[in-house]
C-alpha cells in the first residue's frame, strides 16, 4: 500500500512549511550546474502545490530563498530571481483556487520581482482552497526583530503598555499573522537543522527530515510525512492522558 493509501483524511495538517534542500547537490550529483537543480526544484514546487491542494492541507510555506542566500556568488543569486519571476505563473493559482502570499524582507528584492509578486497576490487573493506561501528574503530572526520594532514603537507612542504585551502581540506583528502555525515542518535534503526558518512559529511543530533531495522530492514523499506527523502525539505541554480526553 503507497503511503497516500494510508492517509487519513480526517487528521490531515492543516498547515505544512517546508525547507526545499538539496537542489545545488541533486545538480553537483548529475554533473549539472547549481542552475539545473534550482530549476528542477521550481518544477517540483508545482507538482507539490497541485499535490498539497489535492490531499487538502490549507496552508503550504515554503523556504524560497533566506536573507542569508544574498551571501551566495551573485551569478547565483541572479539566476535564482530570473527563476523566481520566470515562474511565477497564475495559471496555477487560479486553476487550483489558490491564494499567493509572500514573507520577508521584499525591499531587498529588485523592483520587477517586487511589483509581481504584488500582482500575483492581488489577483489571487479572493482564492480559498489553499494559500501557497514562499519565504523570499527571509529569516526568522530578521523578522522577530522586526516585530520587536513595531512593538517598541508602540509602546514609545502610549498605544501599549509592556504590562499588556503577550505572545499574542509578538505573533500579531510577525509576516505570518495572517495563518495559524504549522503543524509539520518538513525538510529535504538529509540535513537535520532548520536554519533560521520559522523559528517562533514552529514552536510545537512536528519536525520531519528526509534524505531526498528537493527536486526528486513527490507526492509518495509527501504522504510518507503527513503519515509520519499522523502517528504522532501532539501533546502541547499536557500528558497522554490529558491529550485522550477531549
Amino acid at each position: 500500500m503507497s503511503y497516500c493509501e494510508q492517509i487519513d483524511p480526517a487528521r490531515m495538517p492543516v498547515h505544512i512549511a517546508v525547507i526545499m534542500d538539496g537542489n545545488g547537490r541533486w545538480a553537483k550529483a548529475k554533473g549539472l550546474p547549481r542552475t539545473a537543480g534550482h530549476q528542477q526544484g521550481v518544477e517540483t514546487v508545482r507538482r507539490i502545490t497541485e499535490d498539497a491542494v489535492r490531499l487538502g492541507v490549507k496552508y503550504l510555506t515554503l523556504y524560497t530563498f533566506s536573507t542569508e542566500n544574498w551571501n551566495r556568488p551573485a551569478e547565483e543569486v541572479a539566476a535564482l530571481m530570473g527563476l523566481i519571476l520566470d515562474n511565477l505563473e497564475e495559471e496555477i493559482f487560479m486553476k487550483n483556487n489558490v491564494a499567493f502570499k509572500v514573507i520577508g524582507d521584499m525591499e531587498r528584492l529588485p523592483e520587477t520581482i517586487q511589483a509581481r509578486l504584488a500582482a500575483c497576490m492581488t489577483r489571487t487573493a479572493a482564492n480559498t482552497r489553499m494559500t501557497l506561501v514562499i519565504a523570499l528574503s527571509y529569516s526568522s530572526r530578521w523578522e522577530i526583530t522586526r516585530a520587536v520594532k513595531t512593538i517598541a514603537q508602540r509602546v514609545a507612542d502610549g498605544a501599549l503598555l509592556p504590562g499588556d504585551i503577550t505572545e499574542d502581540t509578538v505573533s500579531s506583528c510577525l509576516d505570518t499573522c495572517f495563518m495559524p502555525d504549522p503543524d509539520l515542518l518538513i525538510r529535504t535534503g538529509g540535513e537535520q537543522r532548520i536554519s533560521n526558518y520559522l523559528l517562533w512559529q514552529c514552536a510545537y511543530s512536528e519536525l520531519y527530515f528526509c534524505d531526498t533531495y528537493w527536486p526528486d522530492f513527490d507526492a509518495e514523499a509527501l504522504c510518507k510525512a503527513i503519515v509520519d506527523y499522523q502517528s504522532r502525539e501532539r501533546r502541547f505541554g499536557k500528558t497522554s492522558e490529558q491529550v485522550a480526553i477531549k
